[in-house]
């Protein structure tokens, strides 16, 4: 009988500390997660004509580096001049870009989509066959005076990165 008590008293005293932790839980506030930001209404037509604002008469100045085997190679100078960012329709722009190199000096019109992230365009442009140049797939996000992105064409790849001034016509 005083075996029987024992274990009585035992389970009774678990079923307590288990109630009392169960009720003490249930009284404990949880914290609630936090709100993301509101982010406040986009205009597109807005920020469509502050992209093409950023393109007139810009030149991207800042650094490239290639990717071989996974690794960073070292980082180098690099410009492109933009004359101008023209929308055609959805997602399609003509952007006419000044090329330079060796004794060639040619203005192209390449023609890209323009996704959006929020208020931050992305250029993008897959598998573009650019006169005299090649053939290139690039991403290059576009934030304020900064730029930013990827890219790749034959047998080479690489990022770029800088910032954009804007000149006279």
């Amino acid at each position: 009988m005083k075996r029987n008590l024992v274990k009585m008293t035992a389970a009774l005293v678990l079923l307590a500390a288990i109630s009392g932790a169960q009720a003490q839980e249930q009284e404990t506030p949880k914290e609630k997660p936090a709100a993301a930001p509101v982010a406040k209404p986009v205009d597109r037509a807005e920020l469509e004509k502050k992209f093409e604002q950023t393109l007139r008469n810009a030149t991207f100045e800042g650094r490239w580096c290639g990717i071989k085997d996974g690794r960073l190679g070292p980082e180098r100078e690099d410009k492109y001049t933009i004359l101008d960012a023209r929308k055609l329709g959805g997602d399609v722009w003509i952007i006419r870009s000044r090329i330079q190199y060796g004794d060639r000096d040619v203005t192209v019109p390449i023609p890209v989509s323009v996704l959006w992230a929020g208020d931050t365009a992305v250029i993008s442009l897959t598998d573009l066959a650019i006169p005299n140049a090649g053939t290139y797939t690039a991403r290059v996000l576009v934030h304020g005076d900064t730029y930013a992105g990827s890219w790749s064409g034959g047998n080479n790849a690489g990022l770029m990165n800088g910032i954009i001034k804007r000149s006279a016509p």
